[in-house]
């Protein structure tokens, strides 16, 4: 199994491609300004108090109030808010974490306003991001994860991912984290640390006290809404959660971007840092790897897989909905149940690489095709699960029902993936007329005039779709030759596939764009 991360780095934002024997399966758009990801921690202020949801709305700073629901605050919040009161105080002596006299926990039937005030102030932690027309969702237990192990302030429970299975592991992994943790720090041990040595788990833990003590630094005299902690960006963070030997390449078309992420690899997994490659290619970097053709493919209503069968994919503001068809998929030496369980497990493994692809989280209800034997159903209910068995996302998947309906709920923190796979006609506006194709020759001809004649310009390059790229070089004498003996210059031209039917760039001798 090879991997590989594809980072395309803009203005605005980075979009992250990881592939894995080089089809596509996660896409993660990093904005550039987003203050509201994932796990950054705020000091905010609680801004209304709702008994009948047993929840508070807590300003952060964001356009909307954040939702704070009481299953969320933690069982050591009254310790945090202690804390917090005597951190924002400004107190000299404020005590390290660890000699910090907690507080009881609070119950996990109570009210919230038990524990919550209006206009208090508190720590918080984004849990969901900003999803549609609704704020951030927030949890005031905060958690500072590692590649190996996540901190928990305030605590002193040590819980084991359950992807450990190995009794003995278990074991020696809880009895060494609780031999160098620090008091009042609670640690959840990741399936990354299985195996590990404790120099790597002391490491891990070093980094992430460092970054508590950096963020509670900043909160003498801190007036809310304040962001005390950033999380990494999300580059870093796969790198962080999924880095291992398999991965082989990171290729970066930005070299500032490449250069901290060849830090940050070496910082975690020194013998890696070779895998951070700057791509200096002419071509736009998605284009080069392939990535744009399959986002193309895979994004959209209809999925058409390399068999015939399809999938259609629709959105609702309740859930999302599949529908397996198996197209012209149809094998005359089969019956019509083993053909039906031909195209729902290749459909299967597809609608689990879809919904990591695209992000889909809430309800999801597939509906495959009908099939009347129990132990078919139960085999694709088992495909399903070992498909979807990687995806980091917790997920849970019910068995099919006898009409061949399987609903699965899956976490959902940041909004879903889409892209737009649909082109409106840029020339025609979508009015269905363009301009004659002769005018548009003489079009890029006069430009070129232009360029050459008045300009003076010394070298001039021409990008053009492939089929224009046909038009002006085919034949014996071609439009290119004509312009040769004309202008007394040869005029290279490059077909660009991702460039629509009529669309044209001109380039100087440097690369960079002309533009008139």
């Amino acid at each position: 199994m090879n991997k590989e991360l594809v980072i395309n780095s803009g203005d605005s934002e980075s979009v992250i491609a990881l592939l894995q024997d080089k089809k596509l399966i996660e896409l993660h758009k990093d904005r550039n300004n987003n203050n509201y990801a994932v796990g950054d921690i705020y000091l905010g202020k609680v801004k209304k108090i709702i008994s009948g949801l047993n929840a508070a709305f807590v300003d952060v700073g964001y356009e909307k109030d954040a939702f704070l629901h009481y299953l969320d605050l933690g069982p050591q919040i009254n310790s945090q808010l202690k804390f917090t009161r005597m951190a924002i105080n400004g107190r000299k002596n404020l005590p390290k974490i660890e000699d910090f006299k907690l507080e009881k926990d609070i119950e996990k039937t109570g009210k919230i306003t038990q524990v919550l005030n209006q206009n208090q102030y508190l720590l918080v932690q984004i849990a969901k991001e900003p999803i549609s027309n609704k704020g951030p969702r927030l949890s005031s237990e905060i958690s500072l994860p590692g590649r190996f192990l996540i901190l928990v302030p305030f605590s002193n429970k040590i819980s084991i991912s359950q992807k450990i299975k190995n009794i003995e592991e278990r074991n020696r992994l809880r009895r060494l984290v609780k031999s160098i943790k620090p008091n009042n720090i609670g640690v959840i041990i990741r399936t990354n640390a299985e195996n590990k040595l404790t120099k790597d788990l002391m490491t891990d833990m070093t980094t992430l006290m460092q970054k508590w003590e950096s963020a509670i630094s900043k909160m003498p005299d801190a007036k809310p809404p304040k962001k005390i902690f950033r999380e990494i960006d999300r580059a870093s963070t796969i790198l962080r959660d999924l880095l291992n030997d398999s991965f082989n390449n990171i290729h970066v078309n930005d070299e500032d971007l490449a250069e901290e992420l060849k830090s940050y690899v070496e910082s975690i997994s020194p013998n890696q840092a070779n895998i951070v490659k700057l791509y200096k290619g002419k071509a736009p970097i998605f284009e080069h790897f392939g990535v744009d053709r399959q986002i193309k493919s895979l994004f959209g209503q209809k999925v058409t897989l390399s068999s015939g069968t399809y999938l259609i994919i629709e959105h609702t503001e309740a859930m999302h909905v599949i529908d397996v068809n198996s197209g012209h998929r149809l094998k005359k030496d089969k019956d019509q149940e083993a053909n039906a369980l031909a195209v729902n497990i290749e459909s299967a493994e597809e609608i689990a690489r879809q919904l990591r692809l695209r992000d889909m989280g809430g309800i999801i209800v597939v509906d495959f095709i009908d099939m009347h034997e129990r132990q078919n159903r139960q085999k694709l209910f088992e495909v399903l699960e070992e498909a979807m068995k990687n995806d980091p996302a917790k997920h849970t998947i019910l068995p099919p029902t006898k009409f061949g309906l399987i609903q699965i709920t899956r976490q959902r923190v940041r909004p879903e993936m889409d892209m737009e796979t649909s082109e409106k006609c840029p020339v025609c506006n979508g009015t269905g007329i363009i301009q004659a194709s002769i005018v548009l020759s003489d079009e890029i001809e006069n430009r070129l005039r232009y360029l050459i004649q008045e300009q003076n310009e010394p070298k001039v390059k021409l990008q053009v779709h492939p089929y224009l790229y046909a038009y002006l070089t085919k034949g014996l004498v071609s439009e290119q030759v004509r312009w040769f003996f004309r202008y007394k210059k040869w005029i290279p031209i490059k077909a660009n596939k991702s460039y629509h039917s009529l669309k044209y760039k001109f380039f100087n001798k440097d690369d960079d764009e002309i533009k008139i």
